[in-house]
């Protein structure tokens, strides 16, 4: 099948399958003889594979990694396992980080007013103002 074909089955976008190629992520496929690319079952199955690992929200790095590892039937369970807790680690690192972005955007969007006043502080926030008026009572 043709690039469009391989993005339409595999659900990775033609400029992604190329891009993915280009650091090699995944093979170069076969081409025609007008130059073309042709993907086979086995490399839609691969592109199904990376897509599904980077919405899992793994790196480029983890799914070579990841990849590889998939490929290699002689693999050892573990090395993957541990790729997986390091970015169950990662993601849990993000969350607490996210959680701490709503808790103060919602502490600052309580503060405001919300009226016809000029005062803000969300603004003040943004621009440093809180943050010199904390740390004076941090000490």
């Amino acid at each position: 099948m043709n690039i469009g074909e391989a993005s339409n089955a595999s659900g990775v976008s033609a400029k992604m399958i190329r891009y993915y190629e280009s650091i090699g992520l995944i093979g170069a496929p076969k081409r025609t003889e007008s130059n073309y690319r042709v993907y086979s079952d086995t490399e839609v199955h691969t592109l199904r594979f990376v897509k599904r690992s980077r919405t899992l929200g793994f790196s480029v790095d983890e799914t070579a990694a990841l990849l590889a590892l998939w490929k290699d039937k002689q693999r050892a369970s573990g090395e993957v396992k541990q790729i997986a807790l390091g970015h169950i680690d990662a993601l849990e690192d993000k969350i607490a980080d996210l959680q701490g972005m709503v808790q103060t955007l919602k502490h600052l969007a309580h503060c405001c007013g919300g009226d016809e006043r000029p005062d803000c502080p969300i603004l003040d926030d943004l621009a440093g103002a809180t943050h010199s008026k904390d740390k004076q009572h941090e000490h």
